[in-house]
């Protein structure tokens, strides 16, 4: 592909990935959800204006690297320790249930198969695929609902945290899993050395741009390092440790996430991811898919995936929540904050689609999950609290539920 070709293909990936992205947001659903769709109308499934080339393949992953990097940085440490193990089972429940649930829907389908298979493999991350939560969208209707503060919104979104980090070391642990020659037990240990060495080697450079931050602050080369961190890192858990790069990326912007300009660093990468990296790779996800492919048995499993993976999230969350003492009411109302699903879902697809994990046509029924999980999330919680409002958390162990009327 000549020089030219490269350009037309990225003119038209960006203009139409944000005049969609903004359609979307005028239609109150993610903006990633119109880039999608904006790649489904470009690729092979309608227009067939740009194919899917190594080149788009490459600038992709390079996308998704940098938007794992910023889910780092946003991620709240202080939070998470002041949650502490409340949100932590919530979360792990979160993650637990819809990933049995997943598995067996995708045997249910296309028949059980015994460990070690490959088909039980695939199963498996169908599964994964489901741990993810992506909250902006209840973030978005609890603070519409003057809510966000209150001991539900609190757990939601501390859990939501937690549930990332849960949800990216499992991906960690089933994709090592992709190599036939590797035991389960090495897969772990792999794993685990790859954590302990990131917290030394995170140790040392967090102390090392704190001292550059602290005498440098505001500057360009905070961002600059910050990247190079994350891509090093990146490299060093694929290569080294047979761990998937996005993971290495996230856990350099968790490294980072406490500097004085973890802020800025973040307002820096986001020029980058949001101009062109982004849409780039969240319209790959639609080139990727050629719905002219498609058959019934896709149409109706996409169907079912939504469906257990909505109600994998309220089984395990809200029903964790009951247990730790939220009333039934508040319970229902974690269990749907829970049920979102954004960008992690789609970069842990895109991750199997690459380690040949995941079949492209399953990408369908992720984007249907994203955009039924987004629109009627809000709509739940909103009635919830009209009809039951939030019980009073001050004694945790005797929650008063609030008066009728």
């Amino acid at each position: 592909m000549d020089t030219l070709d490269l350009l037309r293909q990225l003119a038209i990936i960006i203009f139409f990935a944000k005049l969609f992205g903004l359609i979307a947001r005028k239609l109150k659903a993610p903006e990633v959800a119109g880039e999608i769709v904006a790649g489904l109308l470009i690729g092979p499934s309608l227009l067939n204006w740009v194919a899917d080339t190594d080149f788009i393949k490459g600038m992709a992953e390079i996308g998704v690297i940098m938007l794992m990097f910023d889910a780092g940085l946003e991620t709240n440490i202080q939070q998470m320790k002041r949650t502490g193990l409340k949100a932590t089972l919530i979360a792990a429940t979160g993650v637990l249930v819809p990933l049995v649930l997943g598995t067996f829907l995708y045997m249910i389908f296309y028949g059980f198969s015994a460990i070690g298979s490959e088909k039980f493999y695939h199963a498996l991350f169908i599964g994964t695929i489901m741990t993810a939560t992506s909250v902006s969208i209840t973030v978005q209707a609890l603070k519409e609902l003057g809510k966000l503060n209150g001991m539900v919104g609190t757990t939601i979104v501390s859990a939501a945290i937690i549930d990332d980090v849960l949800g990216i070391i499992v991906l960690t642990f089933v994709i090592g899993l992709k190599d036939p020659s590797q035991n389960i037990l090495t897969v772990t240990l792999r794993t685990l050395l790859f954590f302990v060495f990131a917290a030394a080697v995170g140790w040392v450079v967090y102390k090392v741009m704190n001292v550059i931050d602290e005498k440098h602050p505001h500057t360009r080369r905070i961002p600059i390092l910050a990247l190079a961190f994350c891509f090093i890192l990146s490299y060093i858990a694929d290569k080294f440790f047979g761990v998937a790069d996005i993971t290495g990326a996230y856990v350099a912007g968790m490294v980072l996430c406490s500097l004085r300009d973890d802020s800025y660093i973040a307002r820096k990468m986001d020029i980058g991811s949001y101009m062109l990296f982004g849409p780039v790779f969240f319209c790959s996800i639609g080139l990727q898919t050629n719905v002219r492919t498609l058959d019934t048995s896709i149409i109706w499993f996409s169907l079912a995936f939504v469906a257990i993976a909505m109600i994998g999230k309220v089984i395990g969350c809200g029903g964790m929540a009951k247990i730790l003492g939220f009333t039934k009411e508040d319970s229902l109302k974690v269990g749907v904050g829970m049920m979102t699903r954004g960008e992690v879902a789609l970069i842990v697809s895109q991750t199997g689609l690459r380690v040949g994990m995941l079949e492209s046509q399953y990408f369908t029924s992720v984007i249907l999950l994203i955009i039924f999980s987004s629109i009627l999330t809000p709509i739940f919680l909103k009635n919830l609290y009209e009809k039951h409002g939030e019980a009073d958390y001050t004694d945790f162990r005797h929650p008063v539920k609030p008066a009728r009327g």
